[in-house]
């Protein structure tokens, strides 16, 4: 059952959570953001050649590396992150057919 005193909203310059996280602290998705914008030096699987990118682009390529290596889990996160996610839909009507649809990006289009 839900505590009453949390159901009324604070007044101005009430604090009900004084031990909280503090005001500006930086969550862990900004500070990601951050380090993975960082320039760096990396090497093209494809072409073999050093180039300068972002870390981000070093992972993404780490990711394409492999795939080129035939690793099932890489490809399918390349195809997932291009094409959208394929959701399966089962559905039994009343005569006791069963209809299964493949729908992507978790739309019914």
């Amino acid at each position: 059952m839900p505590n009453p005193e949390n159901l009324i909203r604070p007044k101005p310059g009430e604090v009900r959570n004084p031990k909280g996280k503090p005001p500006g602290t930086k969550n862990r998705s900004t500070i990601l953001k951050k380090w993975i914008e960082i320039a760096t030096k990396l090497k093209n699987p494809i072409t073999g050649k050093d180039e300068f990118g972002t870390v981000e682009d070093k992972v993404t390529l780490a990711l394409i590396e492999r795939a080129l290596k035939g690793d099932v889990q890489a490809i399918k996160e390349i195809n997932d992150t291009l094409y959208g996610k394929l959701t399966e839909k089962s559905e039994v009507n009343t005569t006791g057919d069963i209809i299964i649809k493949l729908i992507k990006g978790g739309s019914s289009k």
